[in-house]
């Protein structure tokens, strides 16, 4: 093995680290903002821990955070919580604040 792809190698490596480190941490985000909607939805203990994993599940259909927002918003709206997008957004910059802090 040459220098050179022993370089690629290792960049390949690393690139293969950051990608799982942030998926894990925009499922941690998910998880902190399905257990905040659980919340309000007077959702506890098991209920609320299944929720959130809907909404971990739910960020995964496309990129971006807007299907995880759009899920959150039609949950609370379901159950006759009216949340704008903008507080849901502030909300997941929140928990992405706690997710990142968490991760140090």
């Amino acid at each position: 093995m040459t220098g050179f792809d022993e370089r690629e190698r290792g960049f390949e490596e690393k690139y293969a680290r950051e990608q799982e480190q942030t998926f894990r941490l925009h499922a941690r985000r998910d998880k902190l903002l399905g257990l905040w909607a659980a919340g309000l939805m007077g959702l506890e203990g098991e209920a609320a821990e299944a929720y959130a994993m809907t909404l971990v599940k739910a960020d995964l259909a496309e990129p971006g955070d807007d299907d995880v927002i759009r899920q959150a918003r039609a949950d609370l709206a379901a159950k006759g919580i009216e949340k704008s997008e903008d507080d849901i957004r502030s909300q997941l910059q929140r928990c992405q604040g706690e997710a990142e802090a968490a991760s140090n």
